[in-house]
């Protein structure tokens, strides 16, 4: 900005500034064409002056709204700029001094020519010149006052990008993790190859794959799954997904089935009656990409250790799913709901628990932790499939201890995650693995083993029938001391209540391999022996955590018997109640709530009376659904049908005719005796 700008911001007029005595000659001024040309040139600095921050902002603003990972680019820009300032002005001093210099000799050679001569037209050429020079000078500062106007802009730029957009530059860069939701879940490591790169290298991992060359009708983008070439062409099976409603910042769907899905599953609730898998496979040759078909075959592979099939089969029910997304469903937002109590939502929640579980057995628990996060994150407040009995698990297997203790601290207010078995023994490990960390300090490495200490012999206050057990899995034989001690010893187990020894059965199943570490023993071991010496002191807190364990767990829930049953852990699933193991259980809807949401019901089959109907009967119905002994006329609406119905049954009753007519000539001859009695068994001929 020039001088006159400034001098015009600041309030003072033209003609108040200090007047030069040597400038004052009589009878001369401005020309009229000299000060319309200084009057536009002020006018243009100042427009140009006011006008160039605000267009440079407004540039800046949209390339950064474009891509905000450009907003270092505009911080190495301003700090050229401030470099560039400091240099002109280094070169520019000079130059000023100099300038300064040469105007006083010319001053003092203009008063001598003064005093000599008359004025005259030389007089007028001497102002011009200086006049001219005062105006570089005003120049000059001009450039550095616009670069100051633009660094100005620059912070504030970056103030307002940071107010708006916190949360996108946070998980753009490194250190803003912490501002995160506590489930926050990132599409890069929903990707197994992800963690496999960071284990084994990108060489590894891709090393002996071909680029994949998709095909046209792979051409979406999804996160969850990479689509193959050896599935099925993809077509719209028929499920979509609706926004039901936006409620305190979040969105609640649902998926939808059309009636021809609805046809289709009523198929394959047919083919699960029959007991028979060829006919889901029948069923699943017309329907490729039928969701629960695809979950209930991937059981009758895994069971047949056919691993691989069955991952697959997983990953195209996913892709099937995510095809079908609201275009406002996110999934890494944390504000998509999905309500457990509708049928056509519990699918996608199975097959991601079902995908999820298959990481975990690949070597890749931190994939498989992003995707527990993920489907906590659908339903946090009911937890249908119970992810809190395993998160910890995942998170201690990825070394993601930080992000324990923070859900810990989180959610222990309103959840009571202490009073779980895994949380309070999985909390403690996560302290004693931080303290044993080499990049920590050694105050901070003793006050993490203090308190790892403290909430390890607190769990074992709390629970004392984990000990036991985890030292049988963990093949320790315990001392002495621990086992012929009452706290520890079998009254501990005896004395739980089943809902109780459900949770310490499974914690203890899927954990044990975490406590087998040589220094997690021996920690172990010392903490059990000061639990002893609190215990033989009668500690306060011993009393409290028993009348505790006798209040509570009285029952447990719904969704905990279901996440058992989807766990298969053996010492688990001994300990179901019977109401649920007399039930039938299917793997497609396992346990499905009591108060479940149908939008459509299947509807019922004609039951065709089976009284007084032999074996054989039986058996050829079996075989031939529609087999009628009696000789029934069949509906009247189908005469063909009904025609062929009755000649098959009378071909069916001549066989039946013919079986029993061999039956009962059947005879069994005995066996050959032999020649020599007497022969001695151990010779041979």
């Amino acid at each position: 900005m020039s001088s006159r700008a400034l001098r015009r911001l600041k309030g003072k007029q033209r003609g108040q500034e200090a007047l030069d005595l040597g400038d004052l000659v009589p009878d001369e001024g401005p020309e009229p064409e000299e000060q319309a040309a200084d009057v536009e040139e002020e006018e243009e600095e100042l427009a140009e002056a006011v006008l160039q921050p605000a267009k440079s902002s407004i540039r800046k603003a949209k390339k950064n709204k474009k891509n905000l990972s450009n907003i270092y680019e505009l911080i190495c820009d301003a700090e050229n700029e401030a470099e560039k300032a400091t240099t002109d002005e280094d070169t520019v001093k000079p130059e000023e001094q100099n300038g300064d210099e040469s105007k006083e000799k010319s001053d003092s050679r203009e008063t001598e020519k003064r005093d000599a001569q008359p004025e005259t037209g030389a007089g007028k050429s001497g102002d011009k010149a200086s006049k001219k020079k005062k105006k570089k000078k005003k120049k000059k500062n001009t450039t550095g006052d616009k670069q100051e106007v633009a660094g100005d802009d620059i912070d504030a730029l970056l103030e307002t990008i940071e107010q708006s957009n916190g949360l996108t530059l946070q998980s753009e860069g490194c250190g803003g993790s912490d501002n995160r939701p506590v489930l926050y879940v990132e599409h890069r490591n929903l990707n197994p190859e992800t963690e496999l790169k960071r284990y084994f290298g990108a060489r590894a991992v891709l090393g002996d794959q071909r680029p994949r060359q998709r095909q046209r009708q792979f051409h979406r983008s999804t996160w969850m799954t990479i689509p193959k070439d050896t599935w099925p062409r993809f077509s719209r099976p028929g499920i979509s997904m609706t926004l039901l409603e936006s409620r305190d910042g979040l969105q609640y769907f649902t998926f939808e089935h059309s009636r021809d899905y609805q046809q289709i599953q009523f198929k394959f609730l047919d083919s699960v009656e029959s007991m028979d898998p060829n006919n889901i496979v029948a069923l699943l040759q017309m329907n490729p990409y039928h969701i629960d078909s695809l979950l209930q075959l991937s059981d009758v592979c895994r069971i047949q250790e056919d691993q691989e099939m069955a991952r697959d089969l997983i990953e195209r029910a996913l892709y099937s799913f995510e095809c079908a997304f609201h275009p406002v469903c996110s999934l890494t937002s944390g504000t998509s709901r999905l309500d457990y109590l509708r049928p056509e939502n519990r699918a996608f929640y199975l097959a991601v628990y079902k995908h999820m579980m298959f990481l975990e057995r690949r070597g890749c628990p931190r994939t498989a932790l992003e995707y527990c996060r993920l489907i906590l994150s659908l339903d946090p407040d009911s937890d249908p499939l119970c992810m809190l009995l395993l998160i910890d698990f995942l998170s201690l297997r990825s070394r993601e201890y930080n992000f324990l203790l923070r859900l810990y601290q989180d959610w222990e207010v309103h959840r009571n995650l202490s009073q779980l078995p895994n949380f309070a023994f999985s909390v403690a490990l996560s302290h004693f693995h931080l303290s044993q960390e080499d990049q920590t300090e050694s105050e901070e490495r003793e006050r993490l083993k203090h308190k790892a200490d403290l909430l390890l012999q607190n769990a074992l206050i709390m629970f004392p029938g984990v000990l036991m057990p985890l030292l049988d899995l963990c093949t320790v034989q315990p001392d002495a001391a621990v086992s012929s001690h009452d706290f520890f010893g079998p009254r501990s187990q005896l004395g739980q209540s089943p809902a109780l020894a459900e949770l310490v059965s499974l914690y203890v199943g899927r954990t044990h391999t975490l406590w087998r570490e040589g220094g997690v023993l021996l920690w172990l071991e010392e903490c059990v022996r000061e639990v002893l010496r609190r215990v033989d002191t009668k500690d306060p807190l011993v009393e409290d955590c028993q009348n505790k364990r006798k209040q509570r767990y009285q029952s447990a829930p719904l969704n905990i018997h279901r996440h058992v049953i989807l766990s298969e852990i053996k010492e688990a699933t001994s300990t179901l109640p019977l109401e649920v193991t007399t039930q039938s259980v299917m793997g497609f809807d396992p346990l499905p709530p009591l108060d479940s949401v149908a939008s459509y019901t299947r509807p019922e089959r004609q039951s065709v009376g089976a009284s007084n109907e032999s074996t054989l009967s039986l058996f050829f119905r079996s075989l031939l659904p529609n087999f009628n002994l009696q000789g029934e006329p069949m509906p009247q609406d189908d005469l063909e049908v009904a025609q062929a119905g009755r000649e098959l049954n009378q071909e069916v009753n001549r066989l039946m005719v013919a079986m029993r007519d061999m039956l009962a000539n059947i005879q069994f001859q005995e066996p050959p005796r032999e020649d020599n009695p007497d022969r001695d068994e151990g010779e041979w001929d």
